[in-house]
């Protein structure tokens, strides 16, 4: 990742200081990494009150070693800093100065504003990326629904964390493979299979065929109450589907294909994307090959005539690959699923975007893949686990008070994207009746209140849907910050010129403006800490103290109560202030889009 050059500056003089200040116990210590610039960089913290400076590193941790009180250490080194830092050819970029047990640093705010406007503008949609994963292949397994099932509000969050994940390491430079894997396979589709036998007709695969598979899924369930035969006339459908039948799996095709096609037009509504689809059908190869080669490692064995891999572990029960009637289960899929997609594309990283809930299913399947790897005494570099990692989320809680349908228990993702652009559809017809394509616009806007619904809060936390706060244009929602980057686009359809080039950045110098310049700088720095925590709440939370900054700056007032206008009769300072406007456009419009939400230009 390119490195700060303000942080830079600080960090080499910080670890020059500390050397030069407590020179003995340098020697002595034998440890220079606690001395090192790499150190202090990688350590710097951002003051909770801006005005306290640009970073700040602490200094409790060298209490011990130094036989000082953070403050002293603190003064001593921020003194040896500035001294270090005059003495230097070049520019001052930093000034230090002691703050309790923190050496703080201010930076110069014309090389601030200016380096970080003028990359905005050049890069424009690229700024905030890197060629960190240059050559390096991540996969990204999400949304994942079942065939024959309907696409629910459960569906939800896999589906926009995956796809923003996907967007931010794109960003970061990695070959990113975006994969939908259908779950196709299982006893379940022998339970659709009976169920369509005994109460279906193929009239009801002809329209809202999902609705009516659903519905025969759900009677089936109803049905096996009062005969429990039922369940073993559905094992044995799914033992023909897995050994072959003709008739069984044309049926289970059509199932397949008629899911597939209802799935592509709710994604293309939602703005998700794919870099392939897979299913749990296409591992069926791989299965006895993955079966047989545990088999051959010495990790299988029988168990009530079931095989199951004893994972050694107290707290996770064995893994079971295949049951006694031979019928293989998510788990021998899944493992069989890791192992094709390691040998096809040698990942950085793989990930696996689903519920918290499945967290003891991936501790056993991953077990199972390190357990191979060891019994095979693969080579570091010839080994997946480590690379694969489990992305779990919290449950989106979706009251019967805010939404009910007519579709039974299950609440359909598109149906609460519909309502959201109807609802807000009709705050444009109050506030905006004149406003072009309102559908298009509102249909924008409601899948991106949905959207970012999902990330106000971190992905392992549970989100409690509120109609009230998703579609709020003032509070810390979707449809504030798209509010927000309509007007940011309004105000330079007003200028109507082409930005300068030659921009006076000292002009920019009250407290709104410096915080908006701070913001903008440190908007790389969230994009990588989503992807360093698979956690897109990162860069949500900074697009929202980005928008709410900038709003401050927009509404701000002079000495005699007026609003203090950015276009103005000052030419040179309204060229200055239209490059902010549009340096923060670009990034709201940016983050925006790796959250996977479309920023329209007018509201």
């Amino acid at each position: 990742m390119a490195k700060d050059k303000f942080k830079e500056q600080f960090a080499e003089a910080a670890a020059a200081a500390f050397k030069a200040a407590y020179p003995a116990v340098y020697m002595n210590t034998g440890d220079e990494q606690v001395f090192s610039e790499d150190f202090v960089y990688d350590n710097l913290e951002q003051p909770k009150d801006p005005k306290m400076g640009r970073f700040a590193f602490p200094v409790f941790r060298y209490t011990k070693l130094l036989g000082q009180k953070p403050p002293v250490i603190a003064t001593r080194v921020a003194t040896e800093i500035g001294g270090i830092l005059n003495r230097n050819q070049g520019p001052v970029l930093v000034s230090p100065s002691a703050a309790g047990g923190f050496v703080n640093a201010r930076v110069d705010f014309v090389s601030l504003a200016q380096g970080t406007l003028e990359d905005i503008l050049t890069l424009e949609s690229r700024y905030g990326g890197s060629d960190w994963g240059k050559g390096q292949h991540y996969l990204i397994e999400y949304s994942s629904p079942n065939v024959a099932k309907p696409f629910g509000i459960a569906h939800l969050r896999t589906t926009i964390i995956g796809n923003a994940l996907r967007r931010i390491y794109k960003k970061l430079g990695f070959n990113v493979v975006g994969l939908n894997f259908l779950g196709d396979w299982g006893t379940q589709f022998g339970k659709m299979i009976v169920a369509f036998r005994k109460w279906g007709n193929p009239a009801m695969l002809e329209e809202n065929a999902i609705e009516n598979l659903h519905g025969l899924y759900v009677r089936f369930h109803e049905e096996v109450e009062q005969d429990p035969a039922l369940d073993d006339q559905a094992r044995l459908a799914f033992k023909e589907l897995e050994d072959g039948g003709e008739a069984v799996k044309k049926l289970w095709q059509d199932f397949s294909d008629r899911s597939i096609k209802e799935f592509r037009r709710v994604y293309d509504k939602s703005g998700i994307e794919f870099d392939e689809w897979l299913s749990e059908s296409m591992m069926n190869e791989e299965m006895d090959n993955i079966i047989a080669r545990i088999e051959k490692d010495g990790l299988a064995r029988l168990s009530d005539g079931a095989l199951i891999v004893d994972l050694k572990d107290p707290l996770l029960p064995p893994c079971l690959l295949r049951k006694a009637d031979g019928a293989t289960l998510y788990s021998t899929r899944d493992i069989a699923g890791m192992v094709y997609r390691w040998n096809r594309w040698r990942f950085f990283e793989s990930l696996y975007v689903v519920g918290s809930s499945q967290s003891d299913h991936f501790k056993q399947v991953f077990k199972v893949v390190e357990m191979m790897e060891v019994a095979e005494k693969l080579p570091p570099e010839e080994r997946m686990s480590g690379r694969v990692k489990h992305i779990g989320f919290g449950w989106v809680k979706f009251g019967e008070k805010t939404f009910s349908t007519r579709r039974g228990r299950v609440v359909y993702l598109e149906d609460v994207i519909d309502k959201a652009a109807a609802l807000v559809k009709d705050i444009i017809a109050e506030k905006n009746p004149d406003l072009p394509s309102i559908d298009e616009t509102a249909l924008m806007i409601g899948v991106g209140a949905v959207i970012f619904s999902q990330f106000s809060v971190r992905r392992q936390k549970d989100v409690n849907f509120d109609w009230d706060i998703v579609l709020n244009f003032d509070g810390e929602t979707g449809p504030y910050l798209q509010y927000t980057h309509a007007r940011l686009c309004s105000l330079l359809r007003n200028y109507d010129r082409r930005i300068s080039s030659a921009i006076d950045y000292s002009l920019l110098d009250r407290e709104e403006e410096l915080r908006v310049i701070e913001l903008l700088a440190d908007f790389p720095a969230a994009v990588e800490s989503a992807a360093r925590n698979y956690e897109p709440f990162f860069i949500a939370s900074h697009l929202l103290r980005l928008a709410a900054t900038f709003n401050t700056f927009y509404q701000r007032k002079d000495g005699q109560g007026r609003i203090d206008r950015i276009i103005s009769e000052d030419e040179t300072l309204t060229a200055a202030r239209i490059a902010l406007v549009k340096a923060v456009q670009a990034v709201l419009k940016e983050g925006l889009y790796l959250l996977g939400i479309k920023a329209p230009e007018a509201m």
